[in-house]
């Protein structure tokens, strides 16, 4: 079972769809099981996620008994971050086959979208005793330990996923994030320059290693060495609240004001209802003795503060 029946209540909604012709009501032809999930299939393959739901849902409806359709719909659901349902449809799916290795891996994923790393963490790893040579798996599953602090088992398993695939930039870069967490700051700074390094001459570049690098040297007290990175990283991820927050800290801390502030108004107008974000920001605003600007934006931190917002950015 991958979760207790009681806490997910299913629901099973069939509807008949009928054509108007005249004063005549006519159901319209049923379509052939096999060709729905066909459809289905056809509809992920081409990323119409939406489309591919509503077909394998009145698969399963007609077909309750085909493990392939409910576990086609686990993964749909899952892919729609409707995680629940999708672990709904994998139980019903367990309950007739088996589940693969990759089955696991949906699962382990579904929990993490929950925000329950210990069950992912039990997925991730039961996939990868079916399929060890599953780089992703790996990867996955470290990044997995990192959010449970499990630092040094999140090591291996990126040096794991490394092994099998190599100059994996964000491997290397959640290594990084591992190191630093078990404040082993020199092979931490070592991971994040070699996933910066292994970006050289790429037509697309990953931003996270140089906003690593970045906030690294802030928290070690060299703001000034911060600054190629962060500014690397805002170039690379200019939509990303984040790159703006933290080269708006490297600004403050080098008393650069009017830097400060447009890195964080940026930051602000792309996060608006990050509580921390106006927080900063009106910080930065007194300290400059601009005390209506910061009154306004404590005043819009305190009024957020009951959401618990805060600017998070994705590191997957």
């Amino acid at each position: 079972m991958f979760f207790r029946p009681s806490r997910i209540v299913i629901g099973i909604v069939c509807v008949m769809a009928v054509g108007w012709s005249g004063c005549e009501v006519r159901a319209q032809e049923p379509q052939p099981a096999d060709a729905l999930l066909a459809q289905a299939r056809s509809a992920v393959q081409a990323g119409s996620f939406s489309n591919a739901e509503t077909l394998a849902r009145k698969f399963v409806s007609q077909q309750d008994a085909s493990a392939d359709g409910h576990y086609l719909l686990g993964y749909i659901l899952s892919h729609q971050g409707k995680a629940k349902e999708s672990l709904a449809e994998y139980t019903r799916a367990a309950q007739l086959r088996p589940p693969s290795a990759n089955d696991f891996k949906v699962v382990a994923v579904d929990y993490v979208l929950l925000g329950d790393f210990l069950d992912a963490d039990q997925w991730f790893t039961r996939a990868l005793k079916m399929n060890p040579s599953d780089a992703d798996g790996w990867y996955y599953l470290g990044r997995t330990k990192y959010n449970e602090n499990r630092f040094s088992e999140a090591i291996d398993a990126f040096h794991a996923c490394l092994k099998l695939d190599a100059h994996n930039v964000k491997a290397e870069d959640n290594l990084g994030l591992s190191y630093e967490g078990l404040n082993r700051i020199e092979e931490a700074t070592q991971a994040f320059q070699t996933a910066i390094a292994w970006q050289t001459g790429a037509g697309e570049r990953d931003a996270q290693p140089y906003l690593n690098m970045g906030m690294l040297l802030i928290d070690q007290e060299h703001p000034e060495a911060s600054l190629t990175y962060l500014q690397q990283g805002v170039t690379l991820a200019p939509q990303n609240p984040k790159a703006h927050e933290q080269l708006g800290r490297a600004y403050l801390k080098l008393k650069r004001w009017n830097d400060a502030h447009d890195e964080l108004e940026k930051a602000v107008q792309l996060a608006p209802n990050s509580s921390s974000l106006h927080y900063e920001l009106a910080i930065s605003y007194r300290d400059q003795g601009l005390k209506e600007q910061a009154k306004k934006e404590f005043d819009r931190c305190t009024e957020l503060n009951a959401t618990h917002s805060s600017v998070e950015t994705p590191n997957p």
